[in-house]
C-alpha cells in the first residue's frame, strides 16, 4: 500500500508547498472562497454564487499577471557560521544586490532548502516513532509517517523575511536564523525574492541558487565535577602521540617555547643562542586515556534514545579536559571508528563535527565494537560507556574491561516509560557506577553523577 501511495503523497506534498510559498494569506482567503463558490454555484438558477465565482476568478488572474512581471536581475550572498547547535538559534546574513535601475520595495526573503521529501524505500521502511499506537488507516496509509519524515529531513525552518527598500544599483542586507531541530548538515539550495501583486494576492519569484551547507552538532548538557578514574598508561609511540612532555626523561629534541611549557624545561644556552624561548622536548609515553565507548547498535533508523546518547557523548567530549590526555571516541557506523583527540594530537572540534553526523548501526552486531575496545585496552586508563540497553552482548563487555582492571562509567539511556529496574550486571569495585538516563529528563540524571 504504501509503496503505491508515494507518488500520490509527493504530488500531494508538492502542492501545499507551492501554495504555501505562492498565495499569501489574503489569496488563500480568496482562494477558498473561490473553491466554496464553485461548489455552491453549480446549479446557476438557485443561487448566485457563480457571480462571486467569475469575481474571486478574475481577481486571481489579475494578481497571477501582476506576480509574472517581477523579473528584477538580483545577486544574493549569504554569509553562514561555520557550526550550529541543536536547539539554539543559529542567525546569519544575506546580502541582496539590486542591479537594476529601478529601485526594489516591498520584497520578501525565502530560503530554498534541499527537498526534504523521503525516498521510496526510506518510506516505506522507515517507522514513525510511537507508529503502532495509531490507528489502522493511518498506519495502512502512511500519511504521519509521511510528515513525520519531511519534518525530520527538514532539519531547520526558516521564516519569511522581510527585506529593506533597495535602491537601483545598491543592496541590502537583513538578518535571518532559525533554530535547527537535528543534528547534521543543514542544507541550502538557494534564496528566492518575493514580491506581492498590488492586491497582495499573489507572489512573483526571483530565485538565485546559492548552494552551501552549515553543520549542527549536537546538543550538550551541563555535566557535575566527574573525576575520571584512571592511572597514566604507557603509549607506545609516546611523542608520536602528543606534543607535550610526558613522565619519560629521555631527550628528543629542541623546539620554540609554546605557551604553558614549564620553565625547567627551557634551553637558556640556545635562547641566548637564537634571541627567543627554546625548551627541550622529552619524549612522552606515560599518560591519562580515556575512551568514551558510544553504542550505535539498534534495529530501526531513528529514535529519541540513539540520540539523546550522542547528545551526551558529545557533552563528555567537551567536558573531559586533554590537556594532559588523551580521549578517544569509539563507536561503529559503517565500519569500526575510533577518534583521537587531545595533548596537541586533535580538538574537541574535530569529536563534535563526528558526532553530528555518527549514524544508527543496523547490520552488524555489538561484538564489532568489542573487539575494538579490546584490541586498544592495554592503553587505556578508563572508560565512560554510554549504551542503548543492558542486555548481555553488553554487560559482556563491562565484564571484560573489569577483569582487565579498567575503570568504567555505564550510563544507559533509556525511554522513559521503561521499568525503574535494571539488572545489576557485572558492576563491581572497579566500575564507577552504573546510571539510567531517561529520555526527557537526561540533564537531571546527568547532575547526579
Amino acid at each position: 500500500m504504501k509503496r503505491f501511495l508515494y507518488p500520490y503523497l509527493r504530488l500531494v506534498s508538492s502542492i501545499q508547498y507551492w501554495m504555501q510559498r505562492r498565495f499569501t494569506k489574503a489569496g488563500l482567503l480568496v482562494l477558498t472562497g473561490l473553491v466554496a463558490s464553485a461548489v455552491l454555484g453549480l446549479d446557476t438558477t438557485r443561487t448566485m454564487a457563480y457571480q462571486a465565482f467569475t469575481f474571486l476568478f478574475c481577481l486571481l488572474m489579475v494578481s497571477l499577471a501582476f506576480s509574472l512581471s517581477f523579473r528584477a536581475p538580483l545577486a544574493v550572498e549569504r554569509i553562514l557560521p561555520q557550526f550550529g547547535t541543536v536547539g539554539q538559534p543559529l542567525s546569519y546574513r544575506i546580502r541582496v544586490q539590486n542591479r537594476d535601475r529601478r529601485a526594489l520595495r516591498g520584497l520578501t526573503l525565502l530560503e530554498d532548502l534541499i527537498d526534504p521529501r523521503p525516498s521510496r524505500e526510506e518510506f516505506v521502511r522507515t517507522p514513525e516513532p510511537g507508529e503502532e499506537r495509531r490507528n489502522r488507516f493511518d498506519r495502512a496509509v502512511g500519511y504521519p509517517r509521511w510528515r513525520w519524515l519531511i519534518s525530520r529531513n527538514r532539519a531547520a525552518v526558516i521564516e519569511e523575511r522581510a527585506l529593506p527598500s533597495i535602491p537601483a544599483q545598491g543592496e541590502s542586507e537583513v538578518l535571518a536564523g532559525c533554530v535547527p531541530s537535528r543534528r547534521g548538515q543543514v542544507r541550502f539550495a538557494g534564496v528566492t525574492v518575493a514580491r506581492a501583486d498590488p492586491f497582495g494576492l499573489f507572489k512573483g519569484f526571483v530565485s538565485v541558487p546559492l548552494p552551501q551547507n552549515v553543520l549542527i552538532i549536537p546538543k550538550r548538557y551541563v555535566l557535575p565535577q566527574i573525576q575520571l578514574p584512571g592511572t597514566r598508561r604507557y603509549q607506545h609511540g609516546g611523542v608520536a602521540l602528543a606534543s607535550s612532555v610526558g613522565d619519560s626523561d629521555e631527550f628528543v629534541s629542541l623546539r620554540e617555547y609554546r605557551p604553558g611549557d614549564p620553565l625547567r624545561h627551557i634551553h637558556w644556552k640556545s635562547w641566548a643562542r637564537v634571541g627567543k624561548p627554546i625548551v627541550k622536548e622529552h619524549q612522552s609515553e606515560f599518560f591519562v586515556r580515556h575512551a568514551l565507548i558510544l553504542d550505535t547498535f539498534q534495529e530501526v533508523e531513528h529514535s529519541d534514545v540513539f540520540e539523546e546518547a550522542v547528545s551526551v557523548a558529545a557533552s563528555f567530549a567537551c567536558t573531559v579536559r586533554t590537556q594532559e590526555s588523551l580521549l578517544d571516541l569509539m563507536f561503529v557506523g559503517p565500519e569500526a571508528c575510533c577518534e583521537t583527540v587531545g595533548r596537541g594530537l586533535g580538538r574537541t572540534d574535530t569529536l563534535l563535527k563526528v558526532l553530528a553526523c555518527v549514524r544508527p548501526c543496523t547490520n552488524r552486531p555489538f561484538e564489532s565494537l568489542h573487539h575494538l575496545i579490546i584490541e586498544r585496552s592495554a592503553s587505556l586508563s578508563g572508560c565512560i560507556c554510554i549504551f542503548l540497553s543492558w542486555d548481555d552482548a553488553r554487560q559482556n563487555l563491562v565484564k571484560n574491561l573489569h577483569v582487565l582492571d579498567i575503570p568504567t562509567l555505564v550510563l544507559i539511556i533509556t525511554e522513559a516509560d521503561m521499568p525503574q529496574a535494571l539488572a545489576p550486571g557485572p558492576i563491581t569495585a572497579t566500575t564507577q557506577g552504573c546510571h539510567r538516563l531517561e529520555v526527557g529528563k537526561i540533564q537531571e540524571g546527568l547532575a547526579n553523577l
